[in-house]
């Protein structure tokens, strides 16, 4: 039986490398398909929303949407609560942490220079702060969401506080989580799972 396939661009960060990490925590032996940036906009209309990340099983329609595709992974294989209510927080997160996403991403596509640095400053000074305090109430005392084991929810959130607590976006300090002792311990957790340890040493590879 031909193995899934996961479509996303060859980019270690965001929404492809989140479920690249799931299915690799949930054992599945899948073709990490990386899509050149000059190839997307011919494939793009094919797609189902016009998006990535695309999960393809064998017989199926594609299924899109990282939420989805987290959510689905982990049904099938243990990293998402059995528990609906509990499944429902979980999700309640994942969309806030797209919430996110898609309030960055029109900032990030600015190229006037001092319109963009205001812009990410604004972000830094605001919108951000106030989303991870919005996510630090949400958490326990626990490692992760859930208690201490990790599920598809910890996975989202610690790909967006990388990704902004890197260094990579210009005008956004690696600080702008500090005030998030929660979130910056579940970060810190889901880094040292063997399991994300070990996709990250072989995607560096």
């Amino acid at each position: 039986m031909p193995k899934p396939r996961l479509v996303y661009f060859d980019f270690a960060g965001s929404r492809g490398e989140e479920c690249r990490i799931a299915l690799h925590l949930a054992g599945v032996d899948f073709d990490d398909v990386r899509v050149p940036s000059a190839e997307w906009p011919a494939l793009k209309p094919q797609s189902p929303f016009g998006s990535m990340p695309i999960l393809e099983l064998a017989g199926k329609p594609p299924l899109a949407q990282s939420n989805a595709i987290l959510v689905y992974i982990g049904r099938q294989y243990g990293l998402h609560p059995k528990d609906d209510l509990e499944a429902a927080y979980h999700e309640a997160l994942m969309s806030y942490a797209e919430d996110l996403r898609h309030n960055v991403s029109p900032v990030l596509r600015i190229t006037d220079e001092a319109q963009k640095r205001t812009a990410r400053e604004e972000l830094a000074r605001n919108y951000l702060p106030t989303w991870g305090t919005n996510v630090e109430r949400q958490l326990g005392e626990q490692p992760f969401v859930g208690g201490d084991k990790l599920h598809v929810v910890d996975l989202k959130l610690y790909m967006i506080v990388r990704w902004l607590t890197s260094g990579t976006v210009d005008h956004v300090p690696t600080t702008v989580f500090d005030h998030c002792p929660k979130l910056k311990r579940l970060y810190q957790q889901v880094s040292e799972h063997p399991g994300v340890k070990a996709w990250l040493e072989r995607a560096s590879r």
